[in-house]
């Protein structure tokens, strides 16, 4: 029992930046179901450890365990030299599978799997994934409620995340995304999976039916919203909403998944009631938590708190580079001339609650003019210090929701056009809202490296994260109206001289 608290309290150490990272994601309200995941992975732990017998001796093929916590420090190590400490949090996980399986050795350890794999719901997702699948519940549940109404006979319209009602328009927000609900319910599908007694089948069916279940739960909840402002009005739907948030619509869902357990059930050759098929037996659990006392020492419980011993004390006395600030020159100095390009009006500014959504150290955005004749250009640009925790939104997620459809996207390699050193590439797009049409270009740059997909974007902020300690990166858009009576290339061959004239400076703005 020594070594292992050693080996604990030596982890704990090592992964700090990850639980910090994991107590802060769960001041969220998406993650605040996080810190009951522990706990109720350790009941699942114990519940499972009563149908292990006592082994007073030698636990077989332990080293299995030292590998699995190699490769645990080894991924932390990579989280810390990145300075994204979810990696380190992620990392934390792996450690606890590996302990299981050097206490217990491989024969019983690998069994233990149901409880470690369920704390992977209380990790934080990475910005990507977030807000790729925050837009698509955002589509899907604006399209539901939208169908909820037309069948209420309710005259409505769909433009983006906007729901048109005539007298009002409601904005599904990322806060109505459902996201909120997702995660505890995904949570308790896979406790409710866990314990049920019927077919394989049938736990498969539970631990799926989450996500669809609350979808239409939320998809409810915005029709009702939408049925409420067009009956009584915009003021009654405040009410309503903060009724129907958190632990309302959370307890639907839970009734909506007991329901589908028991049809399920009548399908069942084994008849029997819902209480019969969970198994919900919580005696003795004190008793099998004693057992930890059990643990013997061993070569390779030792070897893995020496480990971690001596890999915490490394890296606190290793210098810490810090923040690594690029040295940059804010958008407020951004020339009004580029060449032929001339800014057209004041520079723009955003509203609140898209700079909050945005969350840019700096950002510009303004209209580039050549001639009174040539529609003009619109260059957005955002710089982050520090994308470790969500950094760059990509307009792939960001243009739909505002009601643009993306008519044609495709990444291109312009490094021959732009006679650049090195690859550049970019996201070519054609957007329309109704009867207006756009040519886009936009790409992540990332220390001198113009990246098009947004994944390897955050590969290269990992690559750059380890060999300088910099994170920072940034989005550079270019737009353009295509004119009724114009072609495809026209626009584009205007994109492609602003974008040409704006080489030269923006190395000042956006540090190699």
């Amino acid at each position: 029992m020594f070594w292992l608290i050693v080996a604990t309290l030596a982890a704990l150490i090592f992964f700090d930046d990850g639980i910090e990272a994991l107590l802060e994601a769960w001041q969220r309200p998406e993650y605040s179901h996080g810190p009951l995941i522990p706990l109720l992975s350790a009941l699942l732990f114990l519940r499972q450890l009563k149908t292990v017998p006592e082994n007073h001796g030698a636990a077989d093929r332990r080293w299995i365990g030292v590998v699995v916590i190699v490769i645990a420090l080894l991924f932390g190590l990579l989280g810390k030299l990145a300075t994204i400490s979810d990696i380190v949090a992620y990392a934390l996980i792996l450690w606890v599978g590996g302990v299981l399986l050097i206490s217990f050795g491989w024969s019983t350890g690998k069994h233990f799997w149901p409880p470690v794999l369920h704390l992977v719901y209380m990790l934080p997702l990475p910005g990507v994934l977030y807000y790729k699948l925050t837009t698509w519940l955002q589509f899907v549940s604006s399209e539901l409620g939208v169908w909820f109404l037309k069948i209420l006979s309710i005259p409505v319209f769909l433009d983006g995340n906007i729901i048109d009602l005539g007298v009002t328009k409601l904005h599904v927000a990322e806060a109505c995304s459902g996201l909120r609900y997702l995660f505890p319910i995904l949570s308790f599908s896979y406790i409710f999976a866990v314990l049920y007694r019927g077919p394989t089948w049938h736990k498969a069916v539970l631990l799926i039916s989450a996500v669809p279940i609350t979808v239409l739960m939320n998809s409810v909840r915005i029709a009702v919203a939408g049925y409420i402002v067009n009956t009584w009005g915009v003021e009654w739907v405040d009410g309503f909403s903060h009724f129907f948030e958190g632990w309302v619509i959370f307890l639907i869902c839970i009734l909506l998944l007991f329901g589908l357990a028991r049809i399920m059930l009548l399908f069942n050759r084994k008849k029997m009631t819902l209480v019969d098929a969970l198994d919900l037996d919580t005696q003795g659990l004190g008793t099998q938590a004693m057992r930890l006392r059990l643990i013997q020492p061993s070569a390779a419980l030792i070897s893995a708190a020496l480990i971690f011993l001596v890999a915490a004390g490394v890296w606190q006395v290793l210098p810490s580079r810090g923040e690594q600030l690029a040295a940059r020159d804010s958008f407020a100095a951004f020339p009004r001339q580029l060449g032929g390009w001339r800014q057209q009006g004041p520079r723009q500014f955003l509203s609140p609650g898209v700079e909050q959504a945005l969350a840019a150290d700096d950002y510009l955005q303004v209209d580039l003019a050549r001639d009174d004749t040539t529609p003009p250009i619109g260059l957005f640009m955002a710089w982050y210090d520090d994308q470790s925790q969500d950094g760059v939104h990509s307009p792939e997620i960001c243009l739909p929701g505002a009601g643009w459809e993306i008519a044609w996207l495709e990444r291109s390699d312009i490094t021959a056009q732009m006679n650049s050193d090195m690859p550049f590439k970019i996201n070519r797009a054609i957007i329309q809202k109704g009867e207006l049409r756009m040519m886009v270009y936009y790409w992540f740059e990332q220390k001198g490296r113009r990246i098009a997909w947004d994944f390897a974007a955050k590969y290269w902020l990992m690559v750059d994260g380890i060999r300088t300690g910099r994170t920072d990166g940034a989005l550079v858009r270019l737009t353009t109206v295509i004119s009724s009576n114009e072609s495809d290339a026209m626009a584009e061959e205007r994109l492609q001289d602003a974008l040409e004239n704006l080489q030269d400076v923006l190395p000042r703005f956006i540090p190699l």
